[in-house]
């Protein structure tokens, strides 16, 4: 039997990048999925794509820096579904700038979509996994979040606000069989990164003892571990998927 056969999960950011693969590596061991975006049309495009091959997947718009929006979002995932076993909390954005010229406006936005909506995603979902004494919530952190970047201050901030709400949350559900834990990605392949000048990729590489940049099927393949059983003996951990980067 697969890993998620009659397993639920919500993944935020689903229509793209990370976000897709993730949904893409779920649903390839029986995951059923509620694929969330702030665009509907894109979660929509997503899910379609993965339902031509007989995946069950549905599209949920919501923006997870509004905690009403949120809540209404995991209500229809409900009413859809009628259970919630796993969240994948991967909606994220950039605005970088060195600091002494970031807009208040800027690190408010980062702040209340990578961090905050961590939070109250996090939060819409705790009762009903606690109710059924099963969940698995994977949280994407980032080695920002570890080891800081100039020109990222506020998301830096941000993914560092995620470890520590990862760590906290593990010892709150821990009690209602409920893991928490966080993946913390280097260097990946997406759209978010190729805007960077080939100057800034090179600087990324020589970085990396692997030598190569990570692909969204690198997370997704950790983050699926996390969720499976497993890692049933896993909470509160932070797992750096980074080629070497850090150590």
């Amino acid at each position: 039997m697969a890993a998620f056969t009659d397993r639920v999960a919500i993944v935020t950011g689903g229509a793209q990048g990370i976000g897709k693969a993730i949904c893409e590596a779920l649903a390839a061991e029986g995951a059923s999925l509620a694929i969330v975006d702030i665009a509907e049309d894109t979660a929509k495009a997503t899910a379609d794509e993965l339902c031509a091959k007989g995946i069950k997947a549905c599209a949920f718009q919501a923006n997870v820096a509004s905690a009403e929006s949120v809540g209404d979002m995991v209500k229809a995932v409900l009413a859809e579904f009628g259970r919630i076993d796993i969240l994948i909390n991967n909606a994220g954005i950039t605005r970088d700038n060195l600091l002494v010229r970031l807009k208040e406006a800027d690190w408010d936005a980062v702040i209340s979509v990578n961090l905050t909506g961590t939070f109250h995603c996090t939060k819409a979902v705790a009762r009903p996994m606690m109710k059924a004494r099963y969940g698995r919530i994977i949280n994407i952190a980032s080695v920002v979040g570890v080891m800081g970047n100039a020109g990222q201050a506020n998301y830096a901030a941000s993914k560092a606000g995620v470890i520590g709400l990862t760590k906290t949350v593990a010892k709150e559900l821990a009690g209602r069989n409920v893991t928490v834990n966080a993946v913390a990605p280097g260097y990946i392949m997406t759209e978010m990164t190729h805007v960077l000048s080939e100057e800034a990729q090179q600087q990324f590489l020589q970085n990396i003892p692997l030598g190569r940049p990570g692909t969204p099927e690198d997370v997704a393949n950790v983050v699926c571990f996390l969720a499976s059983p497993a890692a049933d003996y896993m909470t509160g951990q932070v797992l750096n998927i980074d080629g070497g980067m850090i150590m």
